[in-house]
């Protein structure tokens, strides 16, 4: 049976045996360090939760990427909301984008937690079809604040297409692509140590839609191998092993892994209906700045649901961005691979996820997050308190 198409989660001799894989590949590079990245925060989580970093070699690092949509969420589009909850405009939103903080204050509101114990219009919803059903009943005017990327861009694009969504249901879409932030951060990933992305573990959700095509350009313009992974932890080992193999026999391509989902054209269908729906324009995320082609805008007349276009609002601009995370919080070096959750000053002081300072410690997708519940770091204070 080919690993590739073997789901399989805890088979310790196949995990065993692709550990040395990786291991004898690492050997044969000549690299002093190698850094691989991943573009989804699921892969994160599998990466920190099954502790796949302690079975890599010492010249191996396997570093986060912008994979997380609610990390990337500009302050602007918070504020906004916040503002609008507190005139009676009722705001729909996902349970992570709830607790997200704002830079500013509004009103004295940092988040729209805040400003829902302060009186606000605010609903926290499971789906964008949720929000449709209650704005029918509601009646009055909704806006839905709609982050997420390509994964979640058809379920708002179909209702849309299907004349699904009522009247009084504006959206204010935080929807952004991920191929041109994956060349950001490739671009970016030098700041630090000088040493650039070698491997790309390609997100397996995203590429459900996108297919894996875009991540075979990104691998040849920039001569790096990719591999779409599952989200297994044998899923991502056997990655690793893919890209350190790519490495030594010096192929540039990309692999699907992730076969038993992932085509390399992806789901026609959900493409068609984002881009009849949306057009690309430049977009903000949060402490990187505008990056182009990255964000999905309403067009032609489904801009009568454009929530910036019907309430008037000044849409964020590249001219006029100014970095929106707090002082000293680390977010985006994190986003970028460039940092370490522990470098950052604030982290598990006064930015817990409890009590959020930066937004990468609030979604699950978050790598502060995921490293504060499930790492290295975690686990010790956990067995430092049951020790006494």
């Amino acid at each position: 049976m080919s690993l590739i198409n073997a789901p399989l989660r805890y088979d310790k001799e196949i995990s065993k045996k692709i550990v040395k894989i990786i291991h004898r590949y690492s050997n044969m590079l000549k690299f002093s360090k190698i850094k691989i990245m991943n573009f989804c925060g699921t892969h994160e989580w599998t990466t920190v939760s099954f502790g796949l970093r302690s079975l890599m070699p010492s010249n191996v690092e396997l570093i986060p990427g912008p994979g997380c949509p609610v990390c990337i969420t500009p302050s602007l589009y918070i504020e906004k909301a916040i503002k609008l909850s507190l005139e009676n405009i009722r705001v729909y939103c996902f349970g992570d984008v709830f607790k997200v903080p704002s830079l500013k204050r509004v009103k004295g509101a940092k988040s729209l937690e805040e400003a829902k114990a302060l009186g606000g219009n605010v609903k926290v919803v499971y789906s964008f079809l949720d929000a449709i059903k209650d704005a029918k009943k509601y009646g009055r005017t909704s806006v839905f604040l709609g982050i997420g990327f390509e994964t979640t861009a058809p379920s708002y694009a179909i209702p849309i297409l299907k004349g699904l969504i009522t009247e009084n249901l504006l959206l204010m879409s935080v929807l952004r692509l991920t191929p041109p932030a994956a060349e950001y951060a490739i671009k970016n990933s030098t700041r630090k140590e000088g040493i650039p992305v070698q491997g790309v573990i390609a997100p397996g959700h995203v590429s459900t839609i996108i297919g894996a095509k875009p991540w075979d350009e990104i691998a040849r313009k920039y001569g790096i191998p990719s591999v779409v992974s599952g989200f297994e932890p044998l899923d991502v080992l056997l990655s690793v092993a893919l890209i350190l193999k790519m490495q030594v026999e010096k192929t540039v391509k990309t692999v699907i892994e992730y076969s038993r989902l992932v085509s390399w054209k992806g789901n026609t269908y959900s493409q068609e209906a984002i881009f009849k729906v949306f057009e690309k324009s430049e977009g903000a995320w949060r402490g990187l700045g505008f990056i182009p082609d990255s964000s999905l805008e309403l067009k032609g007349k489904y801009k009568r649901y454009d929530a910036f276009e019907q309430l008037g609002l000044k849409r964020p601009s590249g001219k006029e961005w100014k970095y929106d995370l707090p002082q000293g919080c680390k977010c985006a070096e994190v986003m970028l691979g460039v940092a370490k959750p522990m470098d950052c000053r604030h982290y598990m002081k006064t930015c817990t996820p409890s009590r959020p300072l930066g937004p990468c410690m609030v979604s699950l997708e978050g790598t502060c997050a995921i490293w504060s519940r499930f790492g290295e770091g975690n686990i010790l204070r956990v067995l430092k308190r049951s020790l006494g």
